[in-house]
């Protein structure tokens, strides 16, 4: 890595912001051009999925998405994103889960449902005996469609709601939970979250179809979240991004890593020791 990446790590406030609240905005993330080919990728994608049967006006949940294209590949550590990764999670990371969503225009009137409201990682929340739960993990969203306005099939979240373990829901089914917000950001924007967070998704009402990319990170000794294809880039990455796309010397590594295991602990050490720790 470049150490003038450096200059994306938190600041003061953005900390301040992810600790508080569970989530942080950062815009213009993504250059126009960045935008415009990794749109065309993903729609590469959608149109495959569509021409193999995939219904139309429904939203799809692709994952594994980063063999797909060495675009997809180099968001895995990418500068303007990753120092902040580092400064919320640690070194002893590495991308576990990663899917694109595409929704198109649902042509269904607008409602005011109660949309489905979860945090992340499923049994985790069952079976882990503490309170709060623990963070674990955090996901990057790379929006590529326009999402400034509500209704086009924007992603809801409820600031703050990552330190509570329940969430209230309209008992008839109508309107959303106190305090929901819609996430509303333009294209190039990266949203980061922590996976404790309250959020849903919602309907597309809109007539722009709304495309994310969504990168999750996570403490090595978590296993994936599906079924990642991603061995076969290990030869071609540098020694960080292989470590982030799941390398390691042995398992024990990802529970007590050696400096083999984990190269971004060994570039921290010199490029930011106080992250190194």
């Amino acid at each position: 890595m470049d150490p003038s990446c450096l200059q994306y790590r938190l600041t003061a406030e953005e900390r301040r912001q992810f600790e508080t609240e569970g989530y942080l905005i950062r815009e213009d993330v993504l250059m126009p051009e960045q935008v415009a080919a990794l749109t065309e990728a993903t729609d590469r994608i959608y149109r495959r999925e569509r021409e193999r049967g995939f219904p139309a006006n429904s939203a799809l949940f692709f994952p594994n998405f980063i063999p797909e294209d060495d675009l997809f590949v180099n968001l895995v550590d990418y500068e303007r994103i990753l120092p902040a990764v580092w400064d919320i999670l640690g070194w002893n990371i590495y991308l576990y889960h990663a899917h694109l969503i595409v929704t198109p225009p649902s042509g269904q009137p607008e409602d005011n449902r109660t949309f489905g409201w979860h945090q992340d990682s499923g049994r985790v929340n069952v079976e882990i005996e503490c309170h709060p739960r623990p963070r674990l993990s955090l996901k990057v969203a790379y929006f590529l469609s326009d999402a400034s306005q509500p209704g086009r099939g924007n992603f809801w979240i409820i600031p703050g709601s990552h330190l509570r373990d329940t969430l209230e829901r309209p008992a008839d089914g109508i309107g959303q939970p106190e305090g929901a917000i819609p996430v509303c950001v333009r294209p190039g924007t990266a949203v980061l979250f922590d996976r404790r967070l309250w959020h849903t998704a919602s309907p597309n009402w809109s007539s722009i179809t709304r495309k994310v990319l969504f990168y999750g990170y996570g403490y090595r000794w978590i296993r994936t979240k599906d079924d990642m294809t991603v061995h076969h880039l290990w030869e071609r990455s540098s020694p960080i991004r292989r470590q982030l796309l799941g390398w390691g010397v042995n398992c024990n590594g990802h529970y007590t890593p050696t400096d083999a295991d984990v190269p971004l602990r060994v570039w921290l050490r010199e490029h930011a020791p106080d992250a190194a720790g």
